[in-house]
């Protein structure tokens, strides 16, 4: 179809690696376009990942509709799935009453589940699950890529060695139901979206630059008190009752399971600050791997191609 065609009410997607400047980016559009922002963060759907996630503080969020941050516990599942519905029902309501949706975030399953959709699999097995996680607990996240390699090299070549929640997926949806994943993935066909999008990537050139971005962030989260905020989480009796706090996956966030696992004593103050930043830099490079496949997306880094990236998303919009 042609775009002049397209009479789908307007959205922006605005996606980019960790501390790119997203959040920022957002909130200026809401302002100046009058929109309401999605956030698109498998993080900040959680209550208490606040200071860690980087979550928009009250006084960013005030004036401007902010959906789908604090809608579950640190202990509640929350999936792809989950957010495609709920993005899907912001989307709606928020075109109902005139206004922009924005979403933004650096979540690509979650992109995915909501822009290209889901394919349609076996339910998430509780005891499945817990099988795969002790599996891991005692041979170690690289032998369930291995033996994800060996049954459905396609997803392996997606998924990173260092992803432990989209190992555990694929290897529950191939041990419930005999067939690779990337065999259901390969089945869909992806739903049209009550709104046309325009896809926007904000990321530095250099990788330096992100780099150096991301640690001087941590050392701004940890000024703010992110141990105390992850010392609260603690001590929540929902927590404190899991078997295995560790493997849920609010706490494998990045920096929350590298701070939890130095406030059980491993490792130094230094040794842990290191770690975590080295976590993030190793999501940063997840993310640029997803966003290179969005082919369809504009490319601007922040700072530098300010003028282009406003004159873009404005001839999109009128």
């Amino acid at each position: 179809m042609d775009p002049r065609e397209d009479q789908r009410p307007r959205a922006l997607a605005i996606a980019g690696p960790t501390a790119s400047g997203k959040t920022a980016f957002a909130l200026a559009c809401a302002r100046q376009y009058d929109g309401e922002i999605i956030s698109v963060d498998s993080a900040l759907v959680y209550r208490g990942l606040d200071i860690g996630a980087a979550k928009p503080t009250r006084e960013e969020r005030a004036g401007i509709p902010h959906h789908l941050i604090d809608v579950r516990e640190s202990w509640e599942p929350y999936s792809a799935a989950d957010f495609a519905r709920d993005a899907r029902a912001a989307l709606d309501d928020i075109v109902a009453r005139g206004k922009l949706p924005i979403l933004a975030g650096g979540t690509g399953l979650y992109f995915q589940a909501l822009l290209q959709g889901l394919a349609p699999m076996p339910e998430a097995d509780p005891s499945l699950r817990a099988q795969l996680a002790d599996e891991a607990t005692r041979l170690g996240w690289p032998a369930l890529h291995a033996e994800l390699a060996r049954v459905d090299p396609d997803a392996a070549r997606r998924i990173h060695a260092t992803d432990p929640q989209r190992i555990q997926r694929a290897l529950e949806v191939y041990r419930a139901s005999g067939r690779p994943i990337s065999d259901w993935q390969r089945a869909h066909a992806a739903q049209r979206l009550p709104v046309r999008v325009l896809k926007l990537v904000l990321a530095p050139r250099e990788r330096s630059v992100l780099h150096a971005r991301i640690e001087a962030r941590f050392d701004a989260m940890l000024a703010a008190g992110f141990l105390d905020e992850v010392r609260a989480l603690r001590i929540l009796p929902a927590l404190q009752a899991h078997p295995a706090p560790r493997d849920l996956p609010a706490i494998r966030a990045v920096g929350y399971r590298q701070a939890w696992e130095f406030l059980d004593g491993e490792g130094d103050a230094a040794a842990f600050r290191e770690r975590a930043i080295a976590a993030t830099r190793q999501l940063a490079k997840r993310q640029w791997t997803w966003l290179r496949g969005e082919r369809d997306a504009v490319w601007c880094e922040p700072g530098r191609d300010d003028r282009r990236l406003a004159s873009t998303v404005a001839a999109f919009l009128d």
